[in-house]
């Protein structure tokens, strides 16, 4: 297995997939959703930190992502499955309509 030498933020993996961000923190908030070392924090201050995925992390959340996306159902159940805040869930939805 290659050595890591970078990651991309969070946010800007969020850009790359055209992906609402608060959905993408919310699936990488349980670390078990993607495999051991795929998911990294970045210290950027005293008390700050930001997540990133490697590459492998990247697309592993894509791959779940087009999974859950292969029905109206599938989507739908994700979305329960995987996220607690029901603004977050709506604003997905809403986005995914357009």
């Amino acid at each position: 297995m290659a050595a890591t030498t970078y990651v991309c933020s969070l946010a800007h993996v969020a850009g790359q997939l055209g992906e609402d961000p608060d959905l993408l923190e919310a699936v990488v908030s349980n670390d078990d959703n993607l495999s051991y070392g795929s998911i990294v924090s970045v210290q950027i201050g005293q008390d700050e930190y930001v997540t990133a995925l490697t590459d492998d992390g990247i697309c592993e959340l894509k791959d779940m992502l087009a999974d859950a996306r292969r029905s109206p159902e599938d989507w739908n159940n994700f979305l329960q499955d995987f996220i607690d805040d029901p603004d977050i869930i709506a604003r997905v939805k809403d986005q995914s309509l357009r």
